[in-house]
């Protein structure tokens, strides 16, 4: 099935697109301390609007109903990393041996290249792991404080973030009415269903999220606590947290502990097993898990999830990586409610994959998704 569309290009108008998207990416570089903290802010609250509407049906004033909600949030994260918190311990103690192990396949490698292509003086291995010992020794004073920085500039965001959503939250419907009248009369109602579509996308994206979070760490430490891995939980977690980066977030999560069972265990077998055991779980989440739970409130198409990505990382690093997918999505939800954007929504969006046969395991996530929904 062919979908027929038309729309007129002229040099003006594709000189506005161009200037437009240009004042567009610099406002976002420019605004990149102010934009990421809202951004996080508005996602979380799309998640948080159910249950704080709940507690004002129970008669709960709206201030400490938004109140409410992000303390429940917050000792849900609180409890979790209090879970780990003894196996980060654990692991911060290997922190030293981990390093030696780190230097001397540094030291083997490089000694191996110099040898085999001579790009170094000769060197001997001794002298080349003190070299890099006091290189180190130097950078230590730069690395801790880099590292206060990045805490304090994190520290300072999440309050930002915290305090951007009760103000989302308590401050909703004036928000909306206020962009409802950017519109004329006639069209304001379409104009708020539209909100209502987007802000559903972007409830829907960080729901489908947090259950494929669970469902990955869960099976992941699973995994690595059948193998004999040290810290099961933590690395499961990890690697289940940094699916919220697409591909490049799954290869970095399965890395870290296959890193970690080549350097502390003797045997090859572990790390294998590793590799395996993440194999197996990312071809199920890449394949049925992420686009059952997550795609179908994106459904958007590989390339522009790539792309997302790419220029994410380009203009907020990180965040940009994380926050560039749904906003996407809830970009393309604005495209299709206007005729001279639906091309832009077509090529965002996949109408040109067929749906497959929903398993049992799909409706009963379906049944869960909706019934949070309402």
């Amino acid at each position: 099935m062919y979908i027929s569309c038309a729309m007129n290009l002229s040099f003006k108008n594709i000189f506005y697109v161009l200037a437009s998207a240009f004042g567009l990416f610099a406002f976002l570089v420019l605004a990149k301390p102010m934009l990421i903290p809202l951004a996080f802010a508005l996602l979380i609250s799309f998640i948080l609007l159910p249950l704080t509407k709940k507690f004002e049906y129970w008669g709960v004033n709206s201030i400490f109903s938004a109140l409410f909600s992000i303390l429940g949030v917050v000792l849900l994260l609180s409890g979790g990393i209090f879970f780990l918190s003894t196996q980060i311990i654990q692991l911060s103690t290997k922190f030293a041996e981990f390093q030696d192990k780190i230097l001397q396949i540094f030291t083997q490698a490089t000694l191996y290249m110099n040898n085999n292509f001579g790009f170094l003086p000769t060197l001997e291995e001794s002298e080349l792991i003190d070299r890099l010992k006091d290189w180190l020794a130097e950078s230590s004073g730069l690395l801790v404080s880099k590292t206060f920085n990045n805490t304090a500039s994190f520290v300072g965001g999440l309050v930002s973030v915290i305090i951007f959503t009760f103000l989302f939250l308590i401050y909703r419907n004036s928000f909306t009415h206020a962009f409802t009248c950017f519109f004329p009369t006639n069209k304001r109602t379409k104009a708020f269903q539209m909100f209502k579509k987007v802000q559903l996308v972007g409830k829907k994206y960080l729901f489908g999220m947090t259950v494929l979070i669970i469902i990955l760490g869960t099976a992941s430490s699973i995994g690595l606590l059948i193998i004999g891995i040290d810290n099961p939980f933590l690395f499961g977690f990890l690697a289940g947290i940094l699916a919220i980066v697409p591909y490049i977030g799954t290869l970095i999560g399965a890395a870290i502990p296959v890193l970690y069972a080549f350097l502390f265990y003797d045997t090859i077998w572990k790390p294998i097993a590793v590799i395996i055991l993440f194999w197996f779980i990312q071809s199920i989440e890449s394949n049925f898990l992420s686009p059952k739970i997550v795609g179908r409130s994106l459904n958007v198409n590989a390339l522009t999830v790539i792309l997302s990505i790419i220029v994410g990382a380009s203009v907020w690093g990180v965040a940009g990586m994380i926050l560039f997918l749904p906003f996407t999505a809830m970009f393309k939800t604005v495209c299709e409610e206007y005729e001279e954007l639906k091309p832009m929504a077509l090529l965002i969006g996949e109408q040109n994959v067929k749906p497959g046969r929903k398993s049992k395991f799909y409706i009963y996530l379906s049944k869960l998704v909706n019934r949070f929904n309402s």
